[in-house]
């Protein structure tokens, strides 16, 4: 076992395309081949005492075999038997990775957490904070249900972009926080359409106005904008109806969001006009 090759590898980056939350590993381990898999018995290893080459070493073979379950055994192994040593600290972070593989999100979140509490200002901190955020980002659920797992994905790496900032592992997170910022816009649309249909126009308004106010970089800002020229209407606060209507027709002049909202304000002899003290120009103005 060539331990500093292994000190020196890079870690794995998992991508993931724009059409979904789940997708195959990209980056590789130099001594750990991705891939779900993994099996084990449950069972606490027996303590024996060990060298820690002998145990680290296992645990690697455990990797490049893809049996991450024993591997996160030894991994733990090294920590009990020799906590002060440089494998423990690296054994921390490989377990961690391991537990993620077998989609054991929670025990790998507590181990990257660990790692970061006890180790601060290590070189590897970035990825530590990257696999939480990935721990929680691989649990997002449809926009139906509840999105904490949503989050707690975004605050993970908002925290990670924000201290480092030039890591590459930051600059993946930054596409995943593009992907759940539209998540979480996409739940708002559905309350708020579901609002819509049921003639609660007040709150309707308020979960679309979120959108804009919140997440107007995401894609549902066309339909938000075209939605709150509908529920305005249908309440007859038409200059608020102009407004949304206008900045829709500025920003997102071909789309079928705009000729929706221009056909409903032109039923009503309308056409779209921007009222400057409305909250919608005010709100678009702190972002573009």
């Amino acid at each position: 076992m060539d331990f500093a090759r292994m000190s020196e590898a890079r870690l794995p980056i998992r991508r993931h395309p724009a059409v979904s939350f789940r997708a195959l590993v990209a980056g590789v381990l130099v001594l750990a081949a991705a891939g779900l898999a993994g099996c084990s018995s449950d069972d606490e290893i027996p303590y024996e005492e060990r060298p820690v080459e002998q145990i680290y070493g296992k645990a690697m073979s455990h990797m490049d075999a893809r049996e991450y379950i024993p591997a996160t055994k030894e991994f733990d192994e090294v920590e009990r038997q020799h906590p002060y040593s440089e494998w423990a600290r690296r054994s921390m972070l490989m377990s961690a990775y391991a537990h993620y593989q077998v989609n054991q999100y929670d025990e790998s979140i507590l181990s990257a957490q660990r790692f970061i509490s006890l180790h601060p200002s290590n070189r590897d901190v970035p990825y530590a904070y990257y696999l939480i955020g990935l721990s929680y980002y691989e649990r997002i659920s449809d926009v139906g249900r509840d999105q904490k797992m949503t989050e707690n994905a975004l605050n993970s790496f908002y925290e990670l972009t924000r201290r480092f900032p030039a890591s590459e592992y930051a600059r993946d997170a930054r596409l995943k926080i593009d992907l759940t910022l539209d998540h979480l816009a996409g739940k708002e649309m559905e309350i708020g359409r579901y609002y819509l249909s049921r003639h609660d126009y007040i709150a309707a308004i308020n979960r679309f106005r979120a959108v804009i106010e919140n997440y107007q970089t995401t894609t549902h800002t066309p339909e938000a904008l075209e939605r709150l020229t509908e529920a305005y209407l249908s309440l007859g606060i038409k200059t608020e109806a102009q407004t949304a209507a206008a900045i829709l027709g500025y920003n997102f002049p071909g789309s079928e969001w705009y000729e929706d909202s221009y056909a409903l304000l032109a039923a009503q002899g309308l056409e779209p006009q921007e009222n400057k003290d409305s909250w919608i120009s005010r709100a678009w103005n702190t972002v573009f």
